[in-house]
């Protein structure tokens, strides 16, 4: 775990901590991996006719294919072939061309635990790979894991060739915080959620909607301060507790952003993380915690997924507003709410058109033997990753009836109808 997290960091940039998480979460899919045989169950009806069985099998599909990005390099990886190659398929490879070395490590991994060789193969590259992989006649299903713009020309360029694809895409996701939240547990869920890993998950908290007014000022005030204590440097630095971005790019990119959300939509800059200074590493790709209060949905700042370590505030009257802002948004990865009422809960997650809720919890990212359920625009696809759903996207259904009927017994003379058998031609 600690090469792979080394890796990680080195590539990617995140702290070692959550390089570590990473892995773990990569590793809690193999687990149920291992465990799969229940799942691959199928059903069977004996005598649905007389003398007639049906069974339904599960079957491999043959050659299957992954497509990686580059924020969570293990983890991501982990999430493909554990589960295509242990319901029976081969399975294509391709890491983030920006971050691959940990691919390549789990890869020799897992042909040192015993994986045949050619079960699972990784390719590098870029759009061309991508290409081939949606066109090839052989490969039957495609995870892809990425942007809404990766993710739509995957999914249309995939199903355009007959393909099973999965395609998990951007996200907005919005923590709801009623007054009477828990502060201080508030306070540090919202902070780990969206600054943490630099902000570049897709189940980050980008976006805080705090319902009552007076409310986003309380909370904003004690999150700059606990934001502000969070230090800024190279992932493999001793307490680091945010990395660089992906890249110069992404950089100037998410700082653009920060700066017209003042400059142009009038929103303040409650905790600004531009040209944040840190020693030994001048030309790093780093971004300070920012904090944008005051924000309308109209903002490119809220519209947009920043992917970086910034946290758009927005204030409503309701929590029937807050569920219509929610719904309002084009994507439905994760949503959270933080209160002390269960009828306040229990209303939000029924009414959420997100497939992911947290009730006190900022990053409801599941267990494996539950599913990644994105909905809406963070999801192209039927059946979606981990879980049961996982295993139904890797396997097909085979339905087998068969009849064993006894003929010599149809054949016999029946008293009474002497001359007249059941195989006579004609017989009813």
């Amino acid at each position: 775990m600690d090469e792979l997290a080394a890796s990680v960091t080195k590539e990617q940039g995140k702290t070692l901590a959550d390089a570590r998480g990473d892995v773990f979460r990569g590793l809690e899919v193999v687990e149920y991996a291992c465990g799969i045989a229940s799942d691959l169950m199928g059903e069977s009806v004996e005598n649905v006719s007389a003398g007639i069985d049906t069974v339904s099998l599960r079957q491999p599909l043959g050659v299957t294919a992954g497509i990686c990005p580059f924020n969570f390099p293990a983890m991501i990886p982990l999430w493909m072939f554990p589960l295509a190659t242990a319901t029976g398929n081969t399975m294509l490879l391709k890491p983030s061309e920006r971050d691959p070395g940990a691919a390549m490590m789990l890869a020799e991994l897992a042909m040192q635990a015993g994986l045949p060789k050619g079960v699972l193969n990784i390719v590098h590259g870029a759009h061309d790979v991508v290409n081939t992989i949606c066109d090839h006649p052989d490969i039957k299903a495609i995870g892809f894991v990425g942007s809404d713009a990766g993710g739509k020309h995957v999914y249309k360029r995939g199903c355009t060739a007959g393909k099973r694809v999965q395609a998990n895409m951007g996200a907005k996701n919005h923590a709801v915080v009623l007054p009477d939240a828990n502060f201080d547990a508030t306070i540090a869920a919202l902070t780990g959620a969206a600054f943490g890993a630099a902000g570049q998950r897709c189940m980050a908290i980008s976006a805080a909607v705090f319902v009552g007014r007076g409310t986003m000022d309380r909370f904003c005030e004690a999150l700059a301060v606990k934001a502000k204590s969070l230090k800024v440097n190279a992932g493999w630095e001793a307490g680091a507790d945010i990395g660089p971005v992906i890249s110069p790019q992404a950089k100037t990119r998410i700082e653009g952003i920060i700066g017209r959300a003042a400059d142009k939509d009038g929103a303040t800059i409650a905790l600004d993380g531009r040209g944040v200074v840190v020693p030994n590493y001048p030309n790093g790709n780093f971004i300070g915690p920012t904090i944008i209060s005051g924000v309308t949905p109209g903002m490119e700042c809220y519209k947009e997924e920043v992917f970086g370590p910034v946290l758009s505030c927005l204030e409503v009257d309701s929590l029937e507003q807050a569920i219509s802002l929610v719904n309002s948004n084009e994507h439905g990865n994760g949503t959270a709410i933080f209160t002390k009422s269960g009828a306040a809960a229990r209303k939000f997650q029924h009414a959420v058109d997100v497939g992911m809720v947290g009730v006190n919890v900022p990053i409801p990212v599941p267990l494996p033997f539950f599913s990644f359920t994105g909905w809406r625009g963070s999801f192209n696809g039927d059946l979606q990753m981990m879980g049961k759903m996982g295993v139904q996207f890797y396997t097909r259904t085979k339905t087998v009836t068969t009849s064993w009927r006894d003929h010599s017994a149809e054949a016999m003379v029946i008293p009474g109808l002497a001359g007249v058998g059941a195989s006579t031609p004609g017989a009813k």
